[in-house]
């Protein structure tokens, strides 16, 4: 029998339904290596760059359980971190994962865990219970100090961690706070508005500005945030907004609800006793059932412990770009503060700007600010100076080493973006544990 009589010999249903089946298999192959091929290039490209090391909880997949459905590829919000290759879901873009954990939950087959950390980098995290309090009952932790430091994670914390206290024992005409409230960022912000609207009797104190890290930002700096449900106010619509933006809606919140913060408060010591806990800060001592850090991360700004360094010209955080207008500057650092302080400047007339970072990548910064930094370089707009160090800072100069060169450039002012110090010393003296994850949950 020939081919045309065997097909002809085929009942109809073959050809109604088979081939509509082949071409829809078909399809999915060729997505499937496409998807491949694409994964594979961006992974590549991620381990040539030495941009391997995510900077936060970030997901592991395990391949055993991995199909290769490829639904945490679809719900992740950044885009381009997680890709398929060989039918495996793989974190293919590490360095730009900011922890949403969108992924886990998409997962059907419960195959991703997130974890805090790596093999090659640990990350110091409090230890805390679900229902976010510490090893000290009574202390709780909400936010960034807590390694989830998006601003929807931390209003959603704040939230949880207040409903928490309020399940907390009351004794009956005691004169004593339900709860200190330490932190002015989302986080604080958040579980001060859900204080409010539970009645308890609270106070917040902030060391610097209301508003916390985010008061902190550069001007006109992008704020990544998402959608989340305040207490009181409702669903808190941003999606991506400025500094400016998002300043001027926690100052509109504070206005409207008569929400009271004591700002350039800070704590200095916390201690507990049978009743609760004496805080004691810089303008009075509280006394508590409860407290609730949310702090932040940064804790103090990180030196870089070099001769020259108590020089006036040195400073830990950018402001505003105009202030640095004809001067020549040294930006320290390789993240998104470090980039973004760096990339606003130079646009500034008459500056002159270069970055000096002890790396050979700029590992911890996103994309966007890569992409950009790449751009000024390029055009000359930016000098960079990788894998240097600063030496010493001088009057008008500043010395690099840079692999055992020394290079000594003309300075007017240093900015170190060198990160924060995790305010460990602080929470070990409260008696609270903190472990150092190396790629664990």
């Amino acid at each position: 029998m020939d081919l045309s009589t065997a097909f002809s010999s085929l009942p109809n249903w073959v050809f109604i339904y088979g081939v509509p089946v082949g071409l829809i298999i078909l399809f999915y192959v060729i997505r499937k290596k496409r998807l491949h091929h694409h994964s594979s290039a961006a992974l590549s490209e991620s381990v040539e760059a030495g941009l391997t090391e995510p900077a936060s909880l970030h997901p592991v997949i395990d391949p055993n359980k991995c199909l290769g459905c490829a639904a945490c590829v679809k719900a992740c919000p950044e885009k381009q971190i997680l890709g398929v290759i060989g039918g495996k879901a793989k974190l293919i873009n590490p360095t730009s994962c900011v922890g949403h954990g969108a992924c886990a939950t998409a997962c059907p087959f419960t195959a991703i865990t997130l974890v805090f950390g790596t093999e090659k980098r640990g990350v110091d995290i409090p230890m805390v219970k679900p229902n976010f309090e510490t090893n000290i009952p009574g202390i709780f932790i909400a936010g960034e100090l807590g390694g989830m430091g998006l601003i929807r994670n931390a209003i959603r914390q704040g939230v949880e961690a207040m409903a928490s206290i309020k399940q907390m024992d009351r004794k009956k005409g005691s004169d004593m706070l339900d709860v200190v409230i330490i932190g002015a960022g989302p986080a604080g912000i958040a579980a001060s508005l859900a204080a409010m609207k539970e009645k308890l009797n609270f106070v917040t104190l902030e060391q610097d500005s209301f508003g916390g890290t985010v008061s902190h930002f550069p001007r006109g700096k992008i704020v990544m945030t998402a959608p989340a449900d305040l207490p009181i106010i409702g669903k808190m619509q941003f999606r991506e907004t400025s500094k400016e933006a998002l300043m001027q809606f926690w100052e509109e919140i504070r206005a409207k609800t008569g929400l009271k913060i004591n700002t350039q408060e800070r704590v200095d010591k916390i201690e507990q006793h049978d009743a609760g806990f004496t805080v004691t800060s810089s303008k009075g001592v509280y006394q508590s059932r409860a407290v609730l850090l949310s702090i932040g991360r940064r804790g103090t700004p990180r030196k870089l412990g070099v001769p020259g360094e108590e020089l006036s010209k040195v400073v830990y955080r950018l402001i505003d770009p105009e202030q640095y207008r004809g001067q020549k500057v040294l930006v320290v650092g390789g993240g998104d503060s470090a980039l973004e302080a760096a990339l606003s400047i130079s646009e500034e007339p008459g500056s002159e700007v270069s970055i000096s970072y002890r790396s050979e990548a700029f590992s911890r910064a996103k994309p966007k600010n890569r992409d950009k930094t790449q751009a000024a370089i390029d055009s000359g707009q930016l000098k960079v100076y990788m894998k240097s160090n600063v030496k010493v800072i001088g009057e008008t100069t500043i010395t690099l080493d840079q692999e055992g060169q020394e290079i000594e450039l003309p300075n007017d002012t240093v900015i170190v973006n060198a990160g924060g110090i995790l305010p460990t010393a602080f929470l070990k003296n409260i008696g609270i544990e903190v472990e150092t994850k190396f790629g664990t949950a």
